[in-house]
């Protein structure tokens, strides 16, 4: 055989030996793909995690994960977004979790508690403001029959001169003449349970001979009312050991509570004491711009707040600001309730809380206005009142528009409340403190002015 064919055989032997060889090569790494993954076996990157510490080539990576920042945003907010951004991250990322989530939280949380103490110091205050300061003596003013007289002029001239009919020209006593006395009493809003205790009274009297005439029939009509007018009771304001004296005053609209308010504002004003008025009755329109001109008129200051604030909100601010601004007198006007509203009559006791809780023993007297006009629905208006509050005494309005005064009679038999005032007029000084003897005095007075 030719040695040059030979040679190309060999060759292309060799060159196909190498084709394979070099086939199988690239097949290799695709049984050994399993491994492949082996590679990232380099977990040196989580270890590199920890490394981090390592200036540069570690920090930028961590900065991205940031699991530590993610911690110190929650003990500092803001801040901690703003350490990690600057330079010495790498430095603040291990050292950090440990001393700043510790002691940051700390400083955090002291401003957080300063809004609530805010609100609470007026409050905390009161005790010791209010013990510096002495109560307000209690109202006096003359005795006036005179006045009061012409205040009851419509009584007199109603009820009151029918009944001393029933006496004109009888010379003799008898059951009929008491019968005649109780249909009298009745139509003057005297009240069934009073009528009845005026005439049992007098029969007991007759039985036992004791009254031989008109006139012994008179006076003991007369004795007996002073009785019951006379209800034991502390003074006004007596309960009240420090400033200021924190009155309530409750009714139902149109029973001349604002006006009252107002009127026993200017009593106090004149006898020298600071006096602030409260516009809590913020559920009728106007009612606020009327306390206001009348606190104007009086000279007074007048609390208010926003429209549609609730009346116990306005009573806490008025009662503490009393407190801490050194007034002697708080006077709340109220919003004017039906009593035989349940919801309402809750809101008012919420009310009453409310003066309690700015200053504590307050309200030191609730007086409720009642409208003599209105007879014996003042009798139902006293019941439920005292039944939902601690009505501490009664003021009776309208005295002098009314032939049917013998109310005030009923009430304070009936409840055993004292009647603390009784509004006999318009004027300002038509608000008179209330004395049981003058009182009956000047209702059975005979005639224009003469006394029995």
């Amino acid at each position: 055989m030719d040695p040059w064919l030979i040679v190309l055989l060999l060759v292309v032997i060799v060159g196909i030996a190498a084709f394979l060889l070099t086939r199988k090569g690239p097949q290799l790494p695709e049984a050994d793909e399993a491994p492949a993954p082996l590679p990232p076996k380099a977990e040196p990157p989580a270890a590199k995690a920890e490394p981090a510490a390592k200036p540069e080539p570690g920090a930028k990576p961590e900065v991205a994960k940031a699991p530590p920042a993610a911690d110190e945003p929650v003990a500092k907010a803001a801040p901690a977004v703003e350490a990690v951004a600057t330079g010495p991250v790498g430095e603040a990322a291990p050292a950090t979790p440990a001393t700043a989530a510790e002691t940051a939280p700390a400083p955090e949380a002291a401003p957080a508690a300063p809004p609530v103490v805010v609100v609470e110091p007026p409050v905390a205050a009161t005790p010791a403001v209010a013990a510096d300061r002495a109560a307000p003596a209690p109202l006096s003013a003359p005795r006036d029959v005179g006045a009061i007289k012409r205040g009851l002029a419509q009584t007199r001239g109603g009820f009151m001169q029918r009944l001393f009919a029933v006496f004109s020209g009888k010379k003799e006593i008898d059951p009929a003449l008491l019968d005649e006395i109780e249909e009298t009493l009745l139509t003057g809003d005297v009240g069934a349970a009073t009528t009845k205790r005026f005439v049992d009274g007098l029969r007991e009297r007759l039985d036992r001979n004791e009254l031989a005439d008109a006139d012994r029939v008179w006076d003991a009509l007369r004795d007996d009312s002073r009785r019951i007018l006379a209800v034991e009771a502390p003074a006004f304001g007596a309960s009240a050991k420090q400033s200021p004296l924190v009155i309530l005053m409750v009714g139902v609209n149109g029973a001349g509570k604002t006006t009252t308010t107002a009127k026993l504002a200017g009593r106090y004003k004149a006898a020298g004491q600071k006096v602030l008025l409260a516009a809590a009755d913020t559920f009728r329109a106007a009612a606020v711009q009327q306390l206001e001109m009348w606190g104007t008129r009086v000279g007074v200051t007048v609390h208010k707040a926003k429209d549609g604030a609730k009346p116990s909100a306005v009573v806490y601010e008025a009662v503490a600001r009393g407190v801490a601004e050194g007034f002697d007198v708080v006077i709340a006007d109220t919003a004017g309730r039906l009593q035989n509203k349940a919801p309402l009559m809750e809101e008012l006791r919420k009310t009453r809380d409310a003066a309690g809780k700015a200053c504590p023993g307050a309200p030191h007297e609730v007086l409720l206005v009642l409208d003599a006009v209105t007879g014996q629905n003042a009798l139902s208006q006293a019941k439920e009142f005292r039944e939902a509050l601690d009505v501490s005494g009664v003021v009776l309005t309208k005295l002098d528009g009314t032939a049917k005064g013998g109310v005030i009679l009923a009430v304070a038999d009936e409840f055993k409340l004292p009647v603390r005032f009784i509004g006999v007029g318009e004027k300002a000084d038509d608000l008179r403190d209330f004395d049981a003897a003058e009182f009956v005095e000047a209702l059975f007075s005979r005639g224009d002015g003469a006394d029995a």
